[in-house]
Parts: structure tokens; C-alpha cells; sequence
């Protein structure tokens, strides 16, 4: 799952995968960096939102439920201006309803870069008719 989308465009690479943890590295490039040559803030925030909605995922059915963002902080701690981040998420609560995941993105030398908090819903994951057709209550309940 994080081979498309923005994970992709921006080149998140999945370097391990368990309900426990998820690591991700991510290059430090002109896809990445903001108009002034340092990391885009908003490139961390996809990062940390992308291993920790994988983490998450890990952790329901993904026949029945999907996870979704409903709140993401980041401390923006460290510039970077080349060369990769890696981001490790752990979890900080896995309940039936809602995820709260820690994410530290770290530089090549171990330098705390960013830490963030996201917490993620556990919804229905709804069936191919319903993405199709969605109403207004769909989009209300889900985003």
C-alpha cells in the first residue's frame, strides 16, 4: 500500500512492516524539499500519516475495516536539506475504534528530525457499490 499514491510520488520506500512497528526511509530530494532547499514540513507530515496508517492497518481485518487520519501533529525538530529520513512508528493505543501512533523520523546519524502523533479512526471499509455510489451521509461519516 505504500507503492501508490503520494507514498510513491514521493518516494517512501517500506523497509519493514509489523503490527508493532512500521519503518519507512524517504529521500530528501527536490520531490521532498520546500521552496528554500530544506525538508517540506508537509512531506514529513505524509510520511509519518503513511507508516503510521500502515501500522494500523496491520492491526484490523483489512477485509472489513480500513484506518483513516483524523489528526496528525508534528514537531518539526531538525532541517535537512539531502540525503534520506527514516520513520519509525510504534503504537500508543490500538483500540477498537481508534489507533494513536508515535512517529519518529530520524536522519542518516540517528538526529531526531520530526516526532508526530497520529490518530486514525478504524472504520467499515465500505464495498465496491457503496465507493461508487457514496451519499451524503458516507462522505459526513467517512470524510
Amino acid at each position: 500500500m505504500a507503492n501508490h499514491g503520494l507514498a510513491k510520488a514521493i518516494g517512501i520506500d517500506l523497509i519493514e512492516l509489523t503490527p508493532d512497528r512500521v519503518v519507512a526511509a524517504m529521500p530528501v530530494d527536490d520531490t521532498t524539499r520546500q521552496p528554500f532547499g530544506l525538508l517540506h514540513g508537509g512531506a514529513s507530515a505524509a510520511l509519518a500519516e503513511t507508516v503510521a496508517s500502515l501500522g494500523a492497518l496491520m492491526n484490523v481485518d483489512p477485509e472489513t475495516q480500513a484506518a483513516v487520519g483524523l489528526e496528525l501533529n508534528a514537531n518539526h525538530l531538525r532541517s535537512k536539506t539531502d540525503g534520506m529520513v527514516t520513520a519509525t512508528a510504534t503504537p500508543l493505543h490500538r483500540g477498537r475504534k481508534t489507533h494513536v501512533w508515535e512517529i519518529r523520523i530520524e536522519d542518516e546519524e540517528k538526529r531526531l528530525v520530526c516526532v508526530s502523533r497520529c490518530t486514525l479512526a478504524i472504520v467499515r471499509r465500505r464495498s465496491e457499490s457503496e465507493n461508487k455510489n457514496p451519499t451524503t451521509d458516507d462522505i459526513d461519516e467517512h470524510g
